[in-house]
């Protein structure tokens, strides 16, 4: 997830760490200056605020506008520059040669320098924290001068620029910030918006950055308020307590299209749902078994249930419209196709437990339907439902027969497949080992050809998908809404949640 955002993002993992927590929608807090401040409601409260450590999607939300990465996707996900003004490689394309801005200091003041770019790296790579994966070719970091930073591969590695710049996991830190052990409380970054305050269970507040390189934002600040059920932040959203919010109940979606009080955004992502089936168990282990659970669930079904018809069902985990996407489609919801690969493997139905979070309460209703959708193939699913942190920990040692989760913020094919399904991948809970899709997944890692490369992840999905390490399900849409007076800003397919060009004008219908 991201995600995440890096995902998830984001991406790397993006299994999410949330924490619900309910609160009234406050008051409005004057910033100072001459601008207006924002108020956008999200669903929960950051873990912590160090970029490097967490890998909450509501901690990434306030942080994708306190710090930067050296580039960064645009709207379509294309990498730009961002403190990285410009980079080239070499012809053996194993040294990248970053060129940085000149003239950026962090919100205390501090000249930012290759010098930090390179203890950013280094520490993620040093202490082995969450994306140290997305360095696993980088053979050196060095800076050259103040202003150059030098990236030496052991391979060829066509998604380093996604790497570093996917979201903000990767974000370049203040080391005095990280030093003084205040980082993951009072983060100082480069970004366009400063740390001002928290509010335990409340709210996060942060303002303005008038110094800030692509120029000082047009709000005086934002505040993050933390309102996780979804009507009351869409009811402070259409009284005009808030400005913006992401939270909003998907069942509301139709009517809120015909709604001239608010803007509201169905923006197709990036992001999946999954399940998966743990194969280190019997009788998970039989291909015929686990495809059989794929043509014995009603995706159509699951999505009515789970997002009101918002996602898009999918058999792969890259959506339509991706430059990525492969079109496949050899499952149906079929029960007599279902009960002959049981029979064909000497499998008599039985129970299958299933892992599921409460802080993701759309694991829990899909659950409900896939138990109805298994009864008749004498399957009696046995929902587990848990707190996220033994959700992980349950996944992790492989104590499932059947767990759902979702990945987001994922932008290049390596961030949907590697980690997830090659044989040693860090997210390969569900065990599955194949040596051809290990093969693929390798060569799409150093392959520099697009089409080429294209071909190749085509390949290794479509193997990923007929022996089912995962049983994806669909893609869901982003769906945000802001006040009709809020201008500049835009709902991105990776969900990063960037107001740094936002302006909030005279509204006079409230």
């Amino acid at each position: 997830m991201r995600r995440p955002a890096v995902v998830a993002a984001v991406s790397g993992i993006v299994a999410l760490v949330v924490s619900l927590t309910g609160c009234s929608t406050g008051e409005r807090v004057d910033l100072g200056g001459g601008s207006a401040g924002l108020i956008a409601a999200i669903a929960g409260e950051p873990d912590q605020l160090d970029p490097h450590k967490t890998s909450a999607y509501f901690s990434f939300e306030v942080l994708e506008n306190v710090f930067d990465t050296l580039v960064e996707p645009d709207a379509n996900l294309e990498m730009r520059p961002a403190l990285a003004e410009s980079w080239d490689v070499s012809p053996d394309q194993l040294l990248w040669t970053f060129r940085l801005r000149r003239g950026v200091t962090f919100h205390d003041g501090s000249p930012f320098t290759a010098d930090d770019v390179v203890y950013s790296y280094r520490r993620i790579i040093d202490e082995q924290l969450t994306n140290a994966d997305k360095f696993s070719a980088v053979t050196d970091i060095s800076a050259r001068d103040p202003v150059t930073v030098m990236i030496r591969v052991k391979q060829p590695t066509p998604n380093l620029l996604t790497n570093i710049g996917g979201f903000k996991g990767m974000a370049i830190v203040n080391r005095r910030n990280v030093e003084s052990g205040q980082i993951a409380t009072n983060p100082i970054g480069t970004g366009p918006f400063a740390f001002a305050s928290q509010k335990s269970g409340d709210s996060i507040t942060l303002k303005a950055n008038g110094s800030y390189w692509a120029g000082p934002p047009k709000i005086s600040g934002v505040t993050f308020r933390f309102i996780s059920e979804p009507s009351t932040a869409l009811s402070a959203l259409q009284a005009g307590e808030v400005d913006w919010t992401d939270s909003i109940p998907p069942q509301r979606v139709a009517q809120l299209k015909d709604d001239d009080s608010i803007r509201l955004a169905v923006t197709a992502s990036n992001d999946y749902w999954y399940l998966a089936l743990n194969e280190a168990r019997k009788p998970w282990n039989d291909v015929r078994v686990r495809q059989a659970i794929a043509y014995g669930i009603d995706r159509d079904a699951i999505i009515a249930a789970t997002t009101y018809g918002t996602a898009a069902a999918n058999q792969l985990a890259i959506p339509e419209g991706n430059p990525w996407y492969t079109d496949y489609h050899r499952y149906r919801y079929d029960t007599d196709e279902a009960k002959r690969l049981l029979a064909q493997a000497g499998v008599a139905g039985g129970d299958l437990d299933m892992l599921v979070t409460s802080e993701y309460p759309e694991t829990v209703t899909a659950a409900q339907v896939i138990a109805d959708n298994l009864a008749p193939l004498g399957i009696t699913v046995d929902i587990r439902t848990v707190d996220f942190a033994t959700w992980l920990d349950e996944q992790n040692t492989g104590n499932f027969d059947m767990l759902m989760m979702g990945w987001l913020g994922n932008i290049d094919p390596d961030d949907f497949y590697y980690a997830q399904h090659r044989t040693d991948g860090t997210s390969n809970a569900q065990k599955f080992s194949d040596p051809e899709v290990d093969r693929l997944l390798d060569a799409g890692r150093t392959e520099t050809d697009r089409a080429a490369r294209a071909e190749i992840y085509r390949r290794a999905a479509t193997i990923i998908a007929d022996k089912v390490s995962y049983l994806y399900l669909y893609n869901p849409s982003v769906i945000q809404a802001w006040a009709t007076n809020l201008s500049g800003y835009e709902a991105r397919r990776d969900a990063a949640v960037r107001f740094r060009t936002a302006a909030l004008g005279r509204d006079d219908s409230r």
